[in-house]
């Protein structure tokens, strides 16, 4: 046999990323392959390392899930290949996640394995929509069942008539399609018919939704509100305190479901601010920055870096390709140590000071015209400045420099294109009108998403459309579109405030 690395049996948490623990977080970063179910939040899978093995296994070659003995017999080959492996599971490996066979076929394999547990839905979908499942006087205990099994049948292993007469809460797991035989059973079994109940929709994710009812009509109220799983049922007088305890889905922008527009690689900081206000975000990338096939230009520029007097960000983008050629020369932050350098916006600071740099000037507006006349304060003529930028960029900061006598050297370091797979994908999710905000960042995303709509571009209309600063907002004006949201801040935060002072707080408990 090969050298044997571990296998991980890792709980993701029910959704919500930031309820992936700090171990699971260690082993992502750490993995030569990641094996994950296909309810596993992708923002959890932000977290692998570059390089490492990713496989869905809701993509399985030839369709159709794998059957256990596939997934077991994966692990063990991998193993025994060297790998570092973890098996990332929804909610918790050992709680109805069929974990322990994973475990048992590692065993009899010989292999070395580590379970590391998650949070489980069970707990978190109803803590999410504010239902405790113990509390003084009403609760003192809960248990949790599949809904998986047949409630009718002879050889259940659940002894319904004790949790249908029992004060303690009852939890079912996957149980949506089982829920009218878990219901007859349990009134059959001598539960009260006014027993107060819950569903739980995608509980812990911003898409949740919560239906509440008593044992009686929670069947017809969770058909009426459409629910498909996964849902969380709950039965137990603890469902009373929902009222006065939730606190997941009445956040600002709960139930809005808002289309990000972001490259690929930097849609998750929009999505997590988004996340954190209660939207459900949707990401729909309409640019793809690229690096230059030849960025010697570059690398010239920043073998010379003492050469200039200041160096001007524009973007993070431009940080990024810019740091990419500097290091390609062998140098570093040592590099600026006699140059000025200035950010357009907040953004761009950080991650110039991620790489050890402080940016010695950053505008109060995030734009061109502001950086401009900023800067307009700190150069002098014949002053030389280094611009790396996109290709095709505003000529606002370069030629108003140029104007004030000043040497510009307005190099290329990326270039942006227009994904080709999203067009369909626009189309497809605004004909569904189920979107209620299109954001764009930057005037590329406008002009790109009208591109891929072509003469579709009135779906537009039947949404709101937020912009994060005014050159986006005229670029959008400019290609038809109506600007309802505009950021005060022109930031990623501001337009998310942007965003939340549009709506009233609304609710939406049914």
């Amino acid at each position: 046999m090969d050298r044997a690395a571990k296998v991980y049996l890792v709980g993701a948490g029910p959704g919500d990323p930031g309820l992936l623990t700090v171990r699971g977080l260690e082993l992502l970063r750490e993995a030569d392959l990641v094996l994950f179910d296909p309810m596993v939040d992708e923002r959890v899978l932000r977290h692998v390392r570059d390089g490492a093995e990713l496989i869905d296994i809701g993509a399985w070659p030839g369709g159709g899930p794998p059957t256990q003995q596939e997934v077991n017999a994966l692990l063990v080959k991998h193993a025994r290949e060297g790998k570092t492996v973890v098996r990332l599971k929804n909610g918790d490996p050992f709680v109805l996640g069929r974990g322990e066979e994973e475990a048992e076929a590692l065993a009899a394999a010989e292999l070395p394995f580590e379970i590391v547990p998650g949070v489980t839905s069970a707990v978190a979908a109803p803590a999410y929509a504010g239902i405790p499942l113990t509390y003084p006087g009403l609760a003192a205990s809960f248990t949790v069942v599949s809904g998986g099994e047949d409630p009718s049948t002879e050889e259940s292993l659940i002894d319904w008539r004790a949790l249908a007469t029992g004060a303690g809460t009852l939890v079912v797991l996957m149980g949506w399609e089982s829920l009218p035989g878990t219901v007859d059973v349990l009134r059959a079994e001598g539960m009260d018919e006014e027993t107060p109940a819950a569903l739980v929709e995608w509980g812990t994710e911003p898409r949740q939704r919560t239906v509440v009812g008593v044992l009686s009509d929670i069947v017809p109220r969770g058909r009426k509100a459409g629910l498909r799983p996964p849902v969380v049922a709950i039965f137990g007088k603890v469902v009373s305190l929902r009222d006065r305890m939730r606190w997941y889905d009445n956040q600002p922008l709960s139930g809005r479901r808002i289309m990000v527009t972001r490259s690929s690689s930097q849609a998750g900081e929009l999505t997590d601010l988004l996340a954190r206000e209660g939207a459900e975000s949707v990401e729909l990338p309409c640019i793809e920055v690229q690096p230059l096939k030849d960025d010697s230009p570059l690398r010239d520029a920043a073998a010379r870096l003492d050469s200039y007097r200041w160096v001007v960000f524009t973007s993070v983008n431009g940080v990024d390709a810019f740091w990419r050629a500097l290091e390609g020369c062998g140098m570093d932050a040592r590099a600026f140590g006699g140059v000025r350098v200035a950010a357009i916006g907040p953004a761009t600071a950080r991650s110039l000071a991620r790489r050890g740099i402080a940016a010695d000037y950053v505008p109060v507006e995030y734009v061109a015209e502001a950086l401009l006349e900023g800067l307009g304060a700190h150069v002098r003529s014949g002053d030389t400045v280094l611009v790396p930028r996109a290709e095709g960029a505003r000529e606002v900061l370069v030629e108003g420099l140029r104007a004030r006598g000043v040497t510009v050297d307005a190099l290329v370091a990326y270039r942006t294109t227009l994904p080709q797979s999203s067009g369909d994908r626009a189309r497809r999710l605004l004909q569904e009108n189920t979107i209620d905000v299109v954001t764009f960042a930057s005037s590329s995303t406008v002009r790109n998403l009208v591109t891929m709509l072509q003469k579709e571009v009135r779906l537009l209309e039947r949404t709101l459309v937020a912009c994060i600063g005014p050159a986006t907002a005229a670029t959008a004006e400019e290609l038809g579109l109506r600007v309802d949201i505009r950021a005060s801040e022109y930031t990623l935060p501001g337009l998310v405030t942007a965003i939340k002072e549009h709506f009233d707080h609304p609710s939406f408990d049914m």
